[in-house]
């Protein structure tokens, strides 16, 4: 019989249904309410934007009304100038625009013979290729029909608009009205909230905080200061983006080049399209300039240039510390508000999904806005390490792992990485939670990942490899294995210079086995002859004969401890005998961090030297030794 799930209980149902119908809600009042909300959210980012510039004013002296006037006198100055420039600019063109008619007639002509022209040209082939055949199927004796000419329909005369100074006065002031409306509104919503920011912002805590005014405040402040810092941030470059396509358009000859780079440095706000739409712009002009196709090209390069210069080299620098948004979450964020509220929207797009992470980092019950917006990892480096290596997927593991050491050691990176993941998969081990298949793909993705980052001597062909490491399901003896099939039983030569060589040996358990290997290779990257042995290779070497073995060759001596708490007192016991085997070398305890339980100070006697808490450290020491 087929299984039957079990229904959901009805309080889930129920919150479920409250959950769509609460999104359903928000969505409407949204869309519906969008002439009152927009002029209401450019102010309120507007205030955030100038809130620094306020306290500014205020800390030399001016009071806050006067300090706020100043500020909002200002921001309107600098908008009214930069609009009376691009409409000065926009008249003076429409101006000139007569005198580039022949050119602009000459080159639609020219599109349109080598386009439409082609095309109609080919569909009359086409077309008296498909009445001859149709002629010949009907018979010879039938002739084709022709079509009758169209019969020229005169155009109704067009309604003729009055042409008088009141009419286009009224027309003019009808096209402006919406957004002077909108502008006014917004300074006055601004004027308002900048004049009881303070204010403002004690409410916000106390509605939103509750008892824990500490996480609010600090949500808060932190929204202001990344809105503050991207504003700053994107105002100074595209004020930058429209000096350099201001000056490089006059100097390759384009009309109007001011236009341009003002029209660039605003329309650089709305994210991804607005820079090129000016470009476009702009060669559509410098194609209607010229009789050649030159003057075109070089303002195309112009602006890809500078796009590319800006948006691969500085922009990375700024924006990804000021928003803290992955780059997806912006292309959605402005699809999603612009189907809202239109181009405005689309200008607000980022302010607004910034807005969103910032609440999603400090309200639990947002937490999935700032996991599925933000740049932040929603795995961290050990749990993708984990997640990759079920998978199987061990290419991107080493690529990950190489971006990682461009700027960092293959010991810190086994610090921080490979020993939580493994300590990630021990606890599942534990608890029975991987399956025989995930396993494998597991312990076959960790051999190929340390071979290949810890490589110190030629890995054998993969067609003479073992095809799974399940044969040998320990994973450090199975390492070890296939680098004494390179570089023999002892891992090396054994006529080597006095104190040139590292025993790094484990306690016996199958853990440390892998972890002891671990830091065999991290030495043997940093060009150290370290050797991975345990007691009965001890043992076994002291008992055989071995008349070219460099005596005093051990210099040093680590011990790795994975799990201190269960594994002291074997390891001292391993310690005392290593003294006694090996009195002139310098012994180390490496006991390496449990992520999952209290870290334990044990008690150290004098047999052991020095005791090292990670990988880093450890490799630290041994350079030092080696290399004072």
């Amino acid at each position: 019989m087929p299984v039957v799930p079990e229904p959901l209980p009805l309080s889930r149902v129920s919150h479920r249904a409250l959950i769509v119908i609460a999104t359903g809600v928000v969505l409407a009042l949204l869309y519906f309410g969008k002439d009152v909300l927009v002029p209401i959210i450019l102010a309120m980012i507007l205030a955030l934007m100038m809130a620094p510039f306020v306290r500014v004013l205020q800390r030399i002296g001016l009071g806050h009304a006067y300090a706020v006037l100043v500020a909002v006198v200002l921001l309107a100055l600098l908008a009214t100038g930069l609009m009376t420039v691009i409409g000065s600019q926009i008249v003076h063109l429409a101006a000139s625009l007569p005198q580039y008619e022949r050119t602009i007639h000459t080159k639609l002509q020219l599109l349109h013979d080598a386009t439409i022209g082609r095309m109609q040209a080919m569909r009359g082939e086409a077309g008296r290729l498909f009445n001859a055949l149709g002629a010949k199927s009907e018979g010879a004796g039938e002739m084709a029909q022709t079509p009758a000419a169209p019969s020229y329909v005169a155009p109704e005369e067009l309604p003729t608009l009055s042409s008088g100074p009141w009419e286009a006065i009224k027309s003019v002031l009808s096209s402006l009205w919406s957004p002077l409306e909108t502008a006014g509104i917004v300074l006055v919503v601004l004027v308002f909230i900048l004049l009881e920011y303070e204010s403002l912002r004690d409410r916000f805590i106390r509605v939103l905080g509750g008892t824990d005014l500490r996480a609010t405040t600090v949500a808060i402040n932190d929204a202001g200061q990344r809105l503050s810092r991207f504003f700053a941030s994107q105002f100074s470059v595209n004020f930058g983006v429209g000096l350099a396509i201001w000056l490089g358009l006059a100097a390759i000859g384009l009309p109007n080049a001011l236009l341009w780079g003002a029209l660039t440095a605003v329309l650089r706000f709305v994210p991804y399209v607005g820079v090129w739409l000016a470009a476009l712009l702009a060669a559509l002009l410098a194609a209607a300039v010229t009789p050649g196709w030159s003057l075109m090209l070089l303002t195309i390069g112009l602006f890809a240039v500078v796009e590319v210069i800006v948006s691969q080299l500085v922009e990375p620098q700024l924006y990804g510390h000021a928003t803290g948004l992955s780059p997806l979450a912006v292309v959605v964020a402005a699809i999603f508000w612009s189907w809202l509220w239109g181009p405005m929207g689309l200008v607000l797009s980022t302010p607004l999904t910034l807005c969103l992470v910032v609440a999603g980092r400090h309200v639990r019950s947002l937490t999935l806005l700032e996991i599925m917006l933000g740049d932040t990892p929603a795995l961290t480096m050990p749990q993708r390490f984990y997640q990759r290596a079920l998978s199987g997927d061990s290419h991107e593991i080493i690529a990950a792992a190489r971006e990682f050491l461009r700027q960092k050691s293959f010991a810190r990176y086994c610090d921080v990485v490979l020993l939580p993941a493994f300590q990630l998969a021990q606890m599942d081990l534990r608890q029975g939670a991987i399956g025989p298949d995930q396993l494998s793909r597991a312990r076959n993705t960790v051999v190929r990942v340390i071979e290949t980052l810890g490589r110190d001597t030629p890995v054998q062909p993969r067609w003479r490899r073992r095809t799974s490491v399940l044969d040998n399901d320990n994973i450090g003896h199975y390492l070890r294995q296939q680098r004494e099939r390179v570089s023999g039983r002892w891992q090396g030569p054994l006529a080597v210079a006095p104190g040139s060589i590292v025993l790094c040996i484990d306690t016996g358990v199958r853990e440390d086995d892998l972890l002891t290997e671990v830091l065999v290779r991290i030495l043997r990257v940093l060009h150290i002859d370290a050797r991975h042995v345990s007691m009965q290779d001890v043992e076994a070497f002291e008992q055989e004969n071995h008349p070219e073995a460099t005596p005093n060759a051990v210099s040093l001596v680590e011990v790795v401890i994975g799990d201190v708490a269960s594994e002291w007192e074997r390891a001292d016991a391993v310690t005392q005998e290593l003294r006694r085997r090996y009195a002139d070398a310098t012994i180390v305890v490496v006991i390496l961090p449990n992520l999952l339980e209290e870290p334990v100070q044990p008690k150290t006697g004098a047999h052991i030297d020095l005791v090292a808490r990670s990988f880093e450290e450890a490799a630290q020491y041994t350079l030092k030794k080696f290399m004072p």
